[in-house]
């Protein structure tokens, strides 16, 4: 009998608790209280423990003036209300300032699926990853999640960590420490496309990749946890061998992910053949499972691999 990966949420929680009996200066911010990870820091930590409510924008204030007198602060929001809601205090105080205030948001892309739009944010990589001097980063499995809330806890730092909501099969299983310095895992290699996603679609990817080796295409496939900031010359290099690039995730095209591969690329003299698959500007705002939504914004797997055979038959 298999059991669930453990929620990337609470493996990070409980990573940060943990250190947090040993450090008095690490101090956890929430505006929600609905993951059961924080019980126990709420009822061991008191002092290092503030549940701020429904109060994003204040929440950020109150960080940041922690982190000047010398604190460790994470904080912890549903993805929306911990990126559009506060940008304004992250931009103009976080980021003016540089300081080391980890941004730790559950539930990113279409994750809370049924909430709509309300909770959507297919717009988080494009808004954070333009803040000056911020970190983005999307584990795409429980071990990588936690090992990147260890980094936080080594080495404060300004970043933006995306989690998923629901739990994710494992990827790496004790490799993903051997790849944390280009930013990218090449978890598969292939010898006609490469497909570059992060978190949820990574999975995806790999699933189309299933699909495509039964039409005889050979995908390789990138997990780019890192967005920024990203090292454009190792890109290059592991997309070097393959004859297209197809990228997809769940963002809007303008500015997301496949963007910054985009420009990572051209910047390096890396450029291929390449699409971009996600979310179209003026796409339908309606109530449904994710991979309902998928289907429905051309991006689930049959897209994947209609894309990819496309794009591989072109060069």
């Amino acid at each position: 009998m298999s059991l669930k990966p453990k929620l990337m949420r609470d493996a990070v929680i409980d990573t940060i608790y943990e250190a947090a009996q040993k450090d008095k200066d690490l101090l956890f911010i929430s505006a929600d209280l609905g993951a059961a990870a924080l019980d126990a820091f709420r009822e061991d930590l008191p002092d290092q423990f503030i549940h701020a409510g429904i109060s994003e924008q204040n929440m950020v204030d109150l960080a940041s003036g922690l982190a000047l007198s010398g604190k460790k602060v994470f904080l912890y929001a549903m993805a929306p209300f911990i990126t559009a809601r506060c940008y304004e205090q992250v931009k103009c105080v976080v980021s003016s300032m540089n300081l080391p205030i980890t941004l730790i948001a559950v539930g990113v892309g279409l994750g809370y699926d049924h909430a709509t739009l309300t909770h959507f944010t297919p717009e988080d990589i494009a808004c954070m990853r333009a803040l000056n001097g911020i970190e983005v980063v999307t584990p795409s499995d429980t071990e990588a999640a936690k090992t990147i809330a260890e980094i936080a806890i080594a080495d404060p730092a300004f970043r933006y960590i995306r989690l998923e909501r629901q739990p994710q099969d494992p990827i790496y299983n004790g490799s993903f420490g051997n790849i944390l310095a280009n930013g990218f895992g090449h978890i598969a290699e292939g010898r006609h496309l490469v497909i570059v996603a992060c978190g949820y679609m990574t999975h995806k990817a790999m699933r189309a990749r299933d699909v495509l080796k039964e039409e005889g295409i050979d995908a390789g496939i990138i997990d780019l946890f890192c967005v920024k900031p990203m090292d454009g010359a190792a890109l290059s290099e592991a997309v070097g061998g393959y004859k297209a690039v197809l990228t997809v995730e769940e963002q809007l095209l303008e500015g997301g992910m496949g963007s910054a591969v985009a420009e990572a690329l051209i910047d390096n003299d890396g450029i291929k053949t390449m699409r971009r698959l996600g979310l179209c500007d003026g796409f339908e705002v309606v109530n449904g499972d994710r991979d309902t939504l998928h289907d429905l914004y051309g991006i689930d797997t049959p897209q994947i691999v209609e894309a990819a055979v496309e794009l591989v038959g072109k060069v």
